[in-house]
């Protein structure tokens, strides 16, 4: 046996068997790029899938202030409170300088982090649209393995391409705020479009009518850009708890009227993992989007031609 297939089998039987050092030493496996990781992370990401797993995954996302984090924190209370274990992703918006990550969601999780039957992990984009990180479908399905039954996803909050993380979930709660102008404003950029709960928060103190209009405002958006679906939107405070009960009946409400999709295919697997090994092969000279993305300026800038480009940038993976 391999050293990469006995390290991934020792961290999956400690991860299946509830030590919680061990979910994240494998999110952080997981998350790496180099070279030498990634024999041990598909024969973890294997062993992931080929394990009965089961999990209600859920998205909130919204603009920064909005108010993710403290609302995640109140639900994610709830769903415990119903006998469930609780896994958080915080995705973090990277630094486009030093690829670090702002980890400060998880303080404003308080009583998250600190119980027993909830794990919460920050984890940085590194460049990612979408408001995910890249191996973000890849984290939800360990911590599934590892026996957490509800897994929430808090994202960047980037708002115009924020749309990518419908693909990975049940459920996605949009988290607005009174005044924001995300009425109009959401429709052009997409979110509205993908968004199965709306709740516009800090509907607390004088703010309570703002937030009552708001809703109003974003029930006759979401009517005029989907007449066929009946989104709730709900005036909501994760401070005082104003409309919490509401909120967590819609999002049980929706959960099981949705069928609970597998991981991924096989096929989807496969190219998952061909996206991962790209990046990784991508990682000395910078991301593969930002590679692409470099490239593909260069076509239309007229420097270089678009099959000169598009040769160009194959070769790049090779050196």
């Amino acid at each position: 046996m391999s050293a990469s297939r006995e390290h991934a089998e020792q961290l999956f039987a400690r991860l299946t068997a509830g030590d919680r050092a061990a979910l994240g030493r494998a999110l952080t496996l997981v998350e790496s790029t180099l070279p030498g990781d990634q024999d041990a992370v598909a024969h973890l990401l294997d062993a992931c899938l080929s394990h009965d797993v089961s999990a209600v995954r859920i998205a909130i996302t919204g603009l920064p202030g909005a108010g993710k984090s403290t609302l995640i924190d109140r639900i994610g209370m709830q769903w415990i409170a119903e006998g469930h274990r609780v896994a958080v992703l915080a995705i973090d918006p990277s630094s486009t300088r030093t690829g670090g990550s702002i980890l400060g969601d998880k303080t404003r999780m308080e009583r998250l982090s600190t119980a027993s039957e909830a794990f919460v992990r920050p984890s940085p984009t590194s460049g990612m649209l979408g408001g995910i990180a890249g191996s973000t479908r890849e984290a939800m399905l360990v911590c599934a393995a590892a026996g957490y039954d509800v897994v929430m996803i808090e994202t960047v909050g980037i708002g115009q391409s924020e749309t990518a993380v419908a693909d990975l979930v049940e459920c996605v709660l949009m988290v607005s705020l009174a005044g924001g102008g995300d009425g109009l404003q959401g429709i052009k950029r997409g979110i509205l479009e993908v968004a199965d709960i709306v709740a516009v928060n800090k509907a607390d103190g004088e703010n309570l009518k703002p937030a009552e209009a708001s809703a109003r405002e974003l029930r006759e958006a979401l009517h005029l850009l989907r007449p066929d679906d009946d989104v709730p939107v709900m005036p909501v405070s994760a401070t005082t708890g104003y409309g919490l009960d509401e909120l967590f009946a819609s999002l049980i409400c929706r959960v099981r009227s949705m069928p609970i999709q597998a991981w991924s295919t096989r096929g989807d697997a496969f190219m998952g993992a061909v996206r991962r090994a790209l990046d990784a092969a991508m990682a000395p000279h910078g991301s593969l989007h930002e590679t692409l993305t470099a490239f593909r300026d260069e076509a239309e800038s007229g420097h270089m031609g678009p099959w000169e480009a598009a040769l160009a940038f194959i070769r790049s993976l090779r050196t």
